[in-house]
């Protein structure tokens, strides 16, 4: 255990860095998006371009792990949804604390530290769900976010206006031209691959660092709205279900997939385990916020997750491997 507390040790350090940084006003709050647009458009693709072309093509076009981790983030949303609603959250609601909850932080802490938990080997699957996440479960929980008021027509439309944003996110486009330079084998000039490798290099700890910065600010924003002290239950039960329930789905699923002869590799179960054991993704509060849902929920379930994943995803490491 603390072994894997030595590797996790600094990824959770730089969030902590950048969420104090944030609160003590040392990074202007008007920053916050200009560090957050470096990462999606810039690091983060080129780091994800890289461990796509170097990832073997069978491991990126997975079925067995596809379909495994997709039922279990269906499953996640409907049971959240479900267990969330009540006089006070409805639709909205229900389904932003529902993507919070099935939609780890893979792209921003998870493909890094599991490398480095794991070697080079754990980018194939984890990227795998990143696609899965961005595609389906945000689609599907932005399209449930509008039934409040509106009929079938304006849930298909938010659901076209998800997955049009999906065309516009530059991530999975680089885990595409990842893995068709890894099926034909290709690689950029020296030049351009030295340029890519220094902003991939850049992705991790600037990322880590923005994912405190955006949590201390969406925590901040909430806080000027609400007028009321927010119950536990509004958002303690989705942070556990985050962080227990998740991964034990992922790791049950998967289990019962390799019995009835489903070709998963139990390596790759083992790293959906783990992407699914991540604190819940920083960029929903983002979403949340654009889409009218309750911010401050959306911000104390994603701090939560955060802070317990230090101890919570390392005990999962610890356990798996």
């Amino acid at each position: 255990m603390l072994d894997v507390l030595l590797v996790t040790f600094p990824f959770f350090a730089l969030v902590l860095c950048g969420y104090v940084a944030a609160r003590r006003r040392m990074l202007p709050l008007d920053a916050i998006s200009g560090l957050n647009s470096f990462v999606l458009y810039f690091a983060l693709p080129c780091m994800l371009y890289r461990f796509g072309s170097a990832t073997p093509i069978a491991q990126l076009l997975d079925g067995a792990a596809i379909a495994v981790y997709l039922l279990c983030a269906l499953v996640m949303v409907g049971f959240v949804v479900a267990a969330s609603m009540n006089r006070r959250i409805r639709w909205n609601d229900a389904s932003f604390g529902a993507l919070v909850a099935a939609f780890p932080n893979t792209g921003f802490m998870g493909v890094p530290l599991l490398v480095a938990l794991l070697g080079a080997a754990a980018a194939g699957p984890a990227i795998l769900t990143i696609l899965v996440d961005l595609v389906v479960t945000t689609s599907l929980c932005i399209a449930l976010s509008r039934l409040d008021g509106a009929d079938q027509h304006g849930a298909s439309t938010a659901a076209k206006k998800a997955l049009q944003g999906v065309a516009l996110n530059p991530m999975p486009w680089a885990i595409v031209l990842g893995g068709v330079a890894s099926w034909l084998r290709l690689e950029p000039i020296k030049p351009v691959m030295q340029t890519l490798g220094l902003l991939a290099d850049a992705a991790s700890p600037v990322a880590l660092f923005t994912i405190g910065a955006v949590l201390a600010r969406s925590q901040m924003m909430a806080a000027l709205q609400e007028h009321a002290p927010m119950p536990l239950r509004d958002f303690v039960p989705v942070a556990v279900t985050k962080l227990v329930v998740h991964p034990l789905l992922v790791l049950l699923v998967g289990a019962a997939a390799i019995y009835l002869g489903l070709p998963l590799d139990k390596f790759a179960l083992t790293v959906m385990v783990l992407v699914a054991a991540l604190p819940s993704a920083s960029n929903v509060s983002l979403l949340a916020e654009r889409f009218g849902a309750d911010t401050g929920r959306i911000a104390r379930i994603i701090l939560l997750t955060t802070a317990a994943a230090f101890l919570t995803f390392s005990g999962a490491v610890a356990l798996l491997t």
